[in-house]
């Protein structure tokens, strides 16, 4: 197990957590709880992401970079495999399921 991205908050470490699992790497979030306690604990509030299997680390560094890339860019997107619009904050087709690349 290697610490892969420390997220800005729970939500950002689950959509995350999913994302990697559509793409069968599996990971695990710790500290997510942990923010209660900021100014009580001298703990990092915030959560990090931990993939499980080493030979996964690069790729899941690769796809979180472009996840975060496009998460920023916003930009409107055609399905390949239906041809249906999405709005560039979404990473599945809302109309087939498909994960936009």
């Amino acid at each position: 197990m290697r610490a892969l991205y420390q997220s800005k908050d729970r939500v950002e470490a689950q959509l995350l957590k999913d994302f990697l699992a559509s793409y069968h790497i599996q990971t695990v979030v710790h500290g997510e709880f942990l923010n209660g306690a900021a100014g009580e604990l001298p703990v990092q509030p915030f959560p990090v992401l931990w993939v499980l299997e080493e030979r996964d680390f690069d790729r899941a560094k690769a796809l979180i970079v472009h996840f975060l890339m496009q998460e920023s860019a916003g930009i409107d997107w055609h399905c390949c495999r239906c041809g249906e619009h999405n709005e560039g904050q979404f990473h599945q087709c809302w109309n087939c399921g498909t994960l936009h690349d």
